[in-house]
């Protein structure tokens, strides 16, 4: 069984999607969260960390971090496990770092997902499943604030406004 781990970058109804190469021999030409397999010795988080970091160049803040659910495909020796997490704050613009993995990135709007070619046909409805999708700002209200250290910390406050 392989396990993987995908983050959801949820920005203004928008999610941040990555387009897999024609080339991967695993569900190349289709778009899916970014992400990739956990290694020996790392749980699932600290594989979403890293991954986030290797592709997209953003640091994940891991207490905003939240699991949305499990994906299965497959069976025996090919089965796959994709734990999927929601991530609420992140530190840095993502920009395709894995171009031999990705030949694209985009932010699309939630409410398109189900107009595209996904690598699980469950992504969509477990992204619309969000329940503070409802609670996100509109895209003039986005707000990036700077950190006291310098680097800039995307927060979308109300993915942590539950009472």
């Amino acid at each position: 069984m392989h396990v993987v781990v995908t983050g959801a970058l949820v920005d203004n109804g928008a999610v941040l999607l990555v387009h897999r190469s024609p080339t991967r021999r695993a569900y190349p030409d289709l778009w899916d969260l970014p992400g990739g397999h956990v290694e020996a010795g790392e749980s699932e988080l600290q594989a979403l960390a890293r991954e986030m970091h290797e592709e997209l160049g953003v640091r994940i803040v891991a207490e905003s971090a939240s699991r949305l659910g499990v994906l299965h495909a497959g069976s025996g020796e090919d089965a796959l496990h994709v734990g999927v997490w929601q991530i609420g704050d992140w530190v840095g613009s993502p920009t395709n770092r894995a171009p031999d993995e990705h030949d694209d990135i985009a932010w699309v709007e939630i409410s398109e997902l189900g107009g595209l070619p996904l690598v699980h046909d469950d992504l969509a409805a477990l992204v619309r499943s969000l329940p503070e999708l409802g609670r996100l700002p509109r895209r003039d209200e986005a707000r990036t604030v700077a950190s006291p250290s310098g680097p800039e910390v995307h927060r979308c406050s109300s993915l942590h406004s539950r009472a």
